[in-house]
Parts: C-alpha cells; sequence; structure tokens
C-alpha cells in the first residue's frame, strides 16, 4: 500500500472590502443575484456570477421545486448561461454568495460537489483555470485559483477515453 497526500492553498480575506475592485464587483453581482433566488423549501438563497474573458457577467441563483432534485444551484445556473449564451468564451472567474432567511450565514460557502464537476467541465472544455470567490452573507471571503483546487480528483473526459 502506498499513501498519497493531496494539498491544496486558498487564500481568505477577511471581508468584501479587501477584495480587488473587479472582484468586488462581480461579488456585489453575486450578491444582487442571491436575493432573486427561488429557494421557499430550504430559506436558503445562494447567488453567483460569472466574468467571461470577453468581459460579459452572467448571473444565476438557486431555483428549488417542489420535486427536489428538479432544482437547480445557482453555479449551474450561471454556467449553464453562459454556455448557452457565449459557448466557446473561457470563464475569468466566479464570485458566489449565499445567506438563509433563518440564520445570518457567517461561513464562507463552497460549490456542492455537482455544481465543482460542473465548472470542472468548463475549466477543462476551455482550458483556461477558473477562479472561485465564495463567502457567506457577511464575513470572509475564500479564493480558490481553480476548480481543482476545490475538487482535486477529477472525473472528465481523459477518464472517459482510458476506459
Amino acid at each position: 500500500m502506498k499513501k498519497i497526500e493531496i494539498t491544496t492553498t486558498l487564500s481568505v480575506y477577511d471581508t468584501i472590502e479587501e477584495l480587488p475592485l473587479e472582484v468586488k464587483e462581480l461579488m456585489m453581482k453575486a450578491i444582487g443575484a442571491r436575493k432573486n433566488a427561488y429557494a421557499p423549501y430550504s430559506k436558503f438563497r445562494v447567488g453567483a456570477a460569472l466574468q467571461l474573458e470577453n468581459e460579459e457577467i452572467v448571473v444565476g441563483n438557486n431555483q428549488e421545486n417542489a420535486v427536489y432534485p428538479s432544482g437547480l444551484c445557482a453555479e449551474r445556473v450561471a454556467i449553464y448561461q453562459a454556455g448557452a449564451l457565449y459557448p466557446k468564451e473561457p470563464i475569468k472567474m466566479m464570485a458566489i454568495s449565499a445567506s438563509s432567511d433563518i440564520f445570518n450565514v457567517i461561513t464562507p460557502i463552497p460549490p456542492c460537489g455537482a455544481c465543482r464537476q460542473s465548472m470542472f467541465e468548463y475549466e477543462e472544455n476551455l482550458q483556461r483555470p477558473i477562479e472561485i470567490y465564495f463567502m457567506g452573507e457577511t464575513g470572509k471571503v475564500v479564493k480558490a485559483d481553480s476548480v481543482k483546487d476545490l475538487l482535486p480528483l477529477t472525473f472528465g473526459k481523459a477518464t472517459l477515453n482510458n476506459i
């Protein structure tokens, strides 16, 4: 048996005010999108904003459904919209913000596994890492330089082509 150690490095900003201006503006778009989320069941609202290489901004928010698996997370709503509108345009960065109607979310909330996988597909297909910034409603903001920092063991085209 052999052990493999996987490490990753993330950057942490104490507040949104510490972010570079371009990132802060993108996070403000994510916060705006979060406020329009459709979350009548979980009461947990998430907003995402993408900045594409061509400087276009695409936003998304979580969309719940009484048939729970039919809903979509904010990150995938934004990514799929970007893919539909700008299919060949790389995603430069993504900002994510989460809040609750029940309690104050002060912990940075990263994307779920399904969203990480969808984000990885775009990184892999367009061959450009996506910077990801995520936060709760207030407080610290975490930055990952690539989806691979959040999903180190990836499953993509290369995996399927090796089967």
